[in-house]
């Protein structure tokens, strides 16, 4: 079976799993896991930023950001598909009870102009806007980059009107990687960032939010107060110290064999647009003798799994357990569609 429906569902290599079982351990909660301390200080340091937290998941660490920035009664503006919005169960409201200005921005990307007009005036008959979270890769804008200006520049527009920036950086390696980028670039424009380590690096699990010592100290709270506490989570923050040192330059290989899948597609008459293809996803539009769903279908019966995403689009991602064989057969299919 060859499965492209998220890189999430990547699995640990033997190295990763032998670093795994080899972790020295302790309480977490306490502060005692030595390779929950390790990761936290890597990240960190990557980044430039003061500390870290390791949380069970990408959703955990934007939502805790997001309350650390803002109170209730307060609101959020993120682009219109951001993950923050549309994918995380309505947190924002029942988390912190905070408002969103959706912004209908490009690809999943919203420029410095937009940030502007779209913070509220100083008015006691609206929220207050303190917070602007944005994506990098944007997942629904078909993994799309920011770039680095345009960042600096949403930045000095939040520095202007004394709004926190968090980045939701899902997939922040793959647009470093992408763009030729090194983390301390971001570190110097975001307030708060999160990283997932189990999709394209290839963890079981965990995700880790960077920030201020002060922000961190806040976040372990909220993450107390969510469940995320977790015990002997070094067997877990293991997988992220490996996949951090061994699995991030290889990410450039999941964003050819995209664009390898996607040049197949482009010559097939039921394919529509196809969203600029920048790191490792796919999303397509897919009309007239097949629909997304029988174009699902079509490759199932191959052994081969896609994601319907809409009644008109399909989404294909590409990751670490995708070999180049795998990447072959799949054109091959495509081709004989």
């Amino acid at each position: 079976m060859i499965d492209y429906r998220s890189d999430t569902f990547t699995k640990p290599s033997p190295q990763m799993l032998e670093a795994m079982f080899k972790a020295e351990v302790g309480d977490d909660v306490y502060g005692e896991d030595s390779t929950v301390n390790k990761l936290e200080g890597i990240s960190a340091d990557m980044f430039g930023m003061e500390a870290a937290i390791f949380c069970p998941s990408g959703t955990m660490t934007n939502q805790i950001a997001i309350k650390c920035h803002t109170v209730p009664g307060d609101e959020v503006i993120c682009d219109h598909v951001s993950h923050v919005y549309i994918y995380e169960g309505g947190g924002i409201a029942l988390n912190s009870a905070s408002s969103v200005r959706p912004v209908l921005g490009n690809s999943g990307r919203l420029t410095a102009e937009q940030v502007l007009d779209s913070i509220n005036p100083d008015d006691i008959h609206k929220p207050r806007t303190s917070l602007v979270s944005l994506e990098n890769t944007a997942n629904r804008g078909g993994g799309s980059c920011y770039a680095l200006g345009e960042l600096e520049k949403i930045k000095e527009v939040c520095a202007k009107n004394k709004l926190a920036l968090h980045l939701d950086g899902a997939r922040l390696f793959n647009a470093m990687v992408a763009k030729g980028e090194k983390p301390k670039d971001h570190g110097k424009i975001f307030d708060s960032i999160s990283i997932c380590l189990s999709k394209g690096l290839g963890t079981p699990v965990g995700s880790v939010l960077l920030g201020t010592k002060d922000l961190i100290k806040r976040a372990r709270r909220i993450r107390k107060v969510f469940g995320g506490g977790m015990r002997q989570a070094g067997y877990l923050a293991a997988a992220g110290i490996y996949a951090l040192e061994n699995n991030i330059n290889r990410l450039e290989e999941d964003h050819q064999n995209a664009q390898k899948i996607a040049n197949a597609l482009a010559k097939k008459d039921f394919i529509g647009a196809i969203l600029p293809v920048e790191t490792n996803i796919i999303i397509f539009e897919v009309s007239g003798r097949l629909s997304p769903v029988g174009f699902a279908e079509k490759m199932a019966e191959n052994n081969i799994k896609v994601t319907v995403i809409s009644k008109t689009q399909v989404r294909i991602v590409l990751h670490l357990d995708v070999t180049g064989d795998m990447v072959l057969k799949t054109i091959k299919v495509i081709d004989q569609l």
